[in-house]
Formats: structure tokens, sequence, C-alpha cells
């Protein structure tokens, strides 16, 4: 079979009319251009070129030849150009996972400015309140929030986020603030069925009055009064800060989460992929301490 990049070098061969000027834009020897040419003829079972001492000039079958190439070699430029451009401008479909209070929340922003700015850019968000599997489900980035459990992954740190155990003026004024010692019997909204909340040292395995999987019903459920929720401080500021939620345990973060941005591999990561980290590393800013206002009424 006849190597591809022996076509291209009889291209430039007959492009330079020199051998000695073809190697140095090669960067290899002129033995080895005239060795790879002369197996090139072989093979072919035709001569390609006329070598004179003074001059160089393709044969009839060579100019024949010579056009084929280098409309082959023109074809492959334009694939590598554009394959190169694609790398430095975003294009194509961006898959995204993300759970849904922080794709809600956060990405919409990150989101629609990266689709203002790279018109043939598209993105595909997946709200998903589940361990992802970013490979198998063909997703390009996903945004977890937690401990990282698959090391084979890249991870970048975007922020953390604190959480604060909290309840409503109805239901303390019901049932009282309690110790850390007394949140087993407490009325608690669960995001699990059977939870570990940790105050002060004490771990309580809690039993929930109202287990829930999304973190904003669980903010509306202490709003109502039904207990005592562990929310982020993003969900409650407001209601703190008006009063309608009561920060428990003092002012400190119930728990820190953090939140990553995940995907694949760091090699020849695709320009829609860095440049959306770019964009979503630009836009997420820390989160400010949580306090209440006094100057609102209670």
């Amino acid at each position: 079979m006849i190597s591809p990049a022996d076509m291209m070098l009889f291209v430039t061969v007959v492009r330079a009319e020199s051998f000695t000027r073809a190697a140095s834009q090669l960067g290899i020897t002129k033995q080895t251009v005239s060795e790879r040419i002369g197996n090139l003829e072989k093979r072919l079972g035709v001569r390609l070129l006329e070598r004179t001492t003074r001059r160089l000039r393709p044969t009839g079958a060579g100019v024949t030849y010579y056009e084929r190439c280098s409309a082959i070699a023109a074809q492959i430029e334009e694939a590598n150009s554009e394959i190169q451009q694609r790398q430095d401008e975003p294009s194509g479909l961006l898959r995204i996972a993300s759970p849904s209070l922080y794709g809600r929340r956060f990405l919409t922003p990150v989101i629609a400015s990266y689709l203002v700015r790279h018109p043939q850019a598209r993105v595909e968000l997946v709200l998903a309140n589940r361990r992802i599997h970013l490979i198998e489900e063909g997703l390009d980035l996903a945004i977890h929030i937690g401990p990282l459990d698959d090391s084979s992954l890249v991870a970048k740190k975007l922020a953390e986020i604190p959480f604060h155990f909290v309840a409503s003026p109805r239901y303390l004024s019901k049932y009282g603030s309690p110790s850390p010692k007394d949140l087993g019997a407490a009325r608690c909204i669960g995001i699990g069925a059977f939870e570990t909340w940790e105050v002060a040292g004490v771990k309580t395995r809690i039993d929930p009055v109202l287990t829930l999987n999304d973190l904003e019903l669980a903010c509306e459920a202490a709003l109502a009064g039904v207990g005592i929720a562990r929310v982020p401080v993003p969900l409650i500021r407001e209601a703190v800060q008006d009063g309608r939620l009561k920060v428990l345990f003092g002012p400190k973060p119930a728990m820190m989460r953090a939140i990553h941005a995940i995907y694949p591999s760091r090699t020849n990561l695709p320009a829609k992929v860095r440049v959306f980290l770019d964009a979503l590393t630009a836009l997420t800013e820390p989160e400010p301490p949580l306090v209440p206002n006094p100057r609102r009424k209670r």
C-alpha cells in the first residue's frame, strides 16, 4: 500500500522543484527524500520525475499524479484547519448534567452567556438528583455536589456551599429550640430516610417526620412549620434575613458541601468544554456568610 505521507512528499518536491529545498521544508535529509520518491515510483511502476543536474520536473504521468495528490493535500490541509478552528471556537452540542437546584439557580446565566457569545454552540442540560455516569450517559460535563467518588474523572472545584439547620418561629414556639442531643426526638425534615446529623460534635441518626428528595421543598416545609431542616444558604438567606426562618445551634454552618465540575479528561479538551468551564469559573462567586438582618420585622 502506498503511504499518503509519500504522496504528500511528492507534492512538496514538485512545488519546491528540488529535493534539497523539499528536504529543508520538511526537516529531513535530501537522501531520505530521494529514497522515498524512488520507492514511490517503484510501487507505482512509473517514472514521476525527470532529474537533471540543473532542474527537476514532473513527467507526463507525474503531472497527472501531482494534480490528484495536490487536490488530496488541499483537502487534508482544509480538514486540519477546520479541526484547529474548532479547538479555538466552541461548536456543536455540549451535554451537561446537574443537580436540579444548582441547575435552576446557577447554571442558567452561564449557559445564556455561553450561547450568546458562541452562536455555533448548543447546550443540552439534564437536571438529575442522582449519581451521574458521565461517560456511559454520553455527557461532556457534570456538576457534582458533595464528596467525589470516581478518581478516574477530572474534577475542578468551583465553590463550597454552607448548610444550616433552620426552623420557623411557628415551629419553635410550639416545640421549643432543641439542644444538639434532642435532635433525635425533634420533628425533622430529611432528604434521606435515615440521615445522620452532627451538631457540636454530637451525631444523631434522625427519623424524619417528612422525607423529600428536593432541598427547595425541604425549605418550603420548614417555612410552613413542619420541622427542622438542614438546607443550603442560597435557599434560606432571604427567609432568615426577614425572620421567617431561624438559624439553630449558632452561626457556624452545619456542614460545607464542595461543588465540582467533572469531565472525562484533561487531554485534548474540546473547545466547547474548555470555554464553558472558563465561563462557569468566572461567574461562580463565593457564598457570603448568612447574617440575620435585625432591622427587619420578625
